[in-house]
């Protein structure tokens, strides 16, 4: 850890000059690495700790554990944290999760729960499915958290009850998410990971300087839940190469509601998005919300590139105050920009939805399909159209995920186990890709204290490149 300790100044300094942080707040990353160089004792643990979760090592939470401000916790390749009980992470001070490809890190509910099974299975009830279930909370960061950096990092089965909450953004007596944020000021950093199941939000974001990219998600949430992340105000990154596959709700959703500052800024780019928006139909009969990607509430960014495939609605550029129900505001359109994104829908119900009824998204020439084939010549933006001559056309051409599949089957398929999201050389998605634009720069380059790189835009279409690059599952 002396290693770490002396990059991480260099990495503070870097810091400082691009975010403009208090002097304050540089010292308690400092003093915190050097906290951590001490070794957390594998078994039992509950309470407040700081140190160092050991590689390969397995460590029982049998109570609720407190990271105070200040202190850093890290776990390193291999570590598995076990929940034995509805018990969080209460995260004032930082956290690191630094596992590696052949050598995860796990934080998920305890093996010998006999009910704790995925069950993968196309139509699995959602009621009776264990990833719903809330095992155990969350990892909750505070306002004093300066970073959260999650690396080759499974997340799984959490969402339980938060009784008494002693850090910013959970209620008492409410659902936890599986991973929240909230300093604006602060860094996290969710890379190369897998997030399973969940009650509400697998991740909540209420601020940050946000690198999100590489990612799995499944099964997200199960009463409302947005796949990959409910991004609050206060927060700037890149959401990218991502696969997510059945979230409740949408699979990204921006909004800038809270009123903290900076305004929410959000690049989405080449993500893959399939089967989303059912189970907030079907759990909560909420019409008229989720889906894909969904920029409300005065955000703002970039979206291109993202394969949407089955999703019960294609990108939403929120411009309603209400709809069937919904209270809704504005994004800020003038400074959001789309184009070359792929929709593809096995119904007539999911087709008339591509460019979503009663909201402001423009079509793009640039999409596929293009607009221009099926839209009337005088539509105007939230009109009714007829989508029936895209039923089941413009296959992406999945290596294996047989589609067209019969309706009502697809979109109860949640889990990506078993299957392979790559494109076959033949895909109308292979260089349809934008990528003349930057990714924002907006966290720092390290293997351990930041970003292990920022993956620019890809020149296909979806989460996999055809030569390899972006996601790595």
């Amino acid at each position: 850890m002396k290693n770490y300790s002396f990059k991480l100044l260099i990495i503070i300094a870097t810091v400082i000059v691009f975010f403009s942080c208090k002097k304050e707040e540089v010292a308690n990353i400092s003093s915190a690495i050097f906290s951590a160089s001490q070794s957390v004792k594998p078994g039992d643990i509950k309470g407040t700790i700081k140190g160092t979760l050991q590689s390969d090592s397995i460590y029982w939470v049998v109570g609720d554990i407190t990271i105070n401000k200040g202190d850093t916790v890290v776990a390193q390749p291999g570590a598995k944290i076990y929940f034995t009980g509805n018990y969080n992470f209460f995260i004032h001070g930082n956290l690191l999760s630094i596992g590696t490809q052949a050598k995860p890190v796990w934080f998920t509910a305890a093996p010998n729960r006999t009910l704790l099974v995925k069950k993968d299975i196309p139509g699995q009830d959602p009621t009776t499915d264990p990833a719903y279930r809330g095992w155990w909370g969350g990892l909750l960061g505070d306002t004093t958290t300066q970073f959260m950096i999650l690396k080759w990092t499974h997340v799984e089965f959490g969402g339980g009850t938060v009784a008494t909450s002693p850090v910013f953004g959970i209620k008492n007596a409410s659902t936890a998410y599986m991973i929240s944020f909230v300093n604006p000021n602060g860094i996290l950093v969710l890379e190369d990971s897998w997030l399973y199941g969940g009650v509400d939000d697998p991740i909540r974001i209420q601020g940050g300087r946000i690198h999100m990219m590489r990612n799995t998600s499944e099964k997200g949430g199960y009463t409302g839940g947005e796949g990959i992340g409910n991004i609050k105000a206060g927060t700037v990154g890149n959401v990218a190469y991502n696969l997510i596959i059945g979230p409740n709700t949408n699979g990204v959703k921006p909004s800038n509601n809270g009123g903290r500052n900076p305004q929410t800024n959000i690049y989405a780019y080449n993500n893959t998005i399939l089967n989303g928006g059912y189970r907030r139909l079907r759990v909560g009969n909420s019409l008229g919300r989720g889906g894909s990607i969904n920029y409300e509430e005065g955000s703002e960014g970039l979206c291109y590139n993202n394969l949407i495939v089955n999703c019960l609605f294609g990108l939403r550029i929120v411009g309603t105050a209400n709809y069937l129900g919904n209270a809704l505001i504005v994004a800020d359109t003038a400074h959001l920009f789309y184009g070359n994104n792929f929709f593809y829908g096995d119904s007539l119900s999911l087709c008339n939805q591509f460019y979503p009824v009663n909201f402001l998204t423009k079509p793009q020439p640039t999409d596929i399909p293009n607009p221009t084939t099926y839209l009337p010549t005088n539509y105007t933006l939230g009109a009714v159209y007829d989508g029936s001559s895209l039923v089941q056309k413009n296959n992406p051409q999945f290596n294996y995920y047989p589609l067209p599949q019969a309706s009502g089957t697809l979109a109860d398929i949640s889990f990506a186990t078993g299957w392979d999201f790559r494109l076959k050389a033949s895909s109308p998605c292979i260089g349809k890709g934008y990528i003349n634009f930057t990714p924002l720069s907006n966290v720092p380059i390290d293997p351990i204290y930041g970003a292990t790189e920022v993956t620019p835009p890809g020149s296909d279409i979806g989460c996999y490149q055809l030569n390899g690059v972006g996601n790595k599952h």
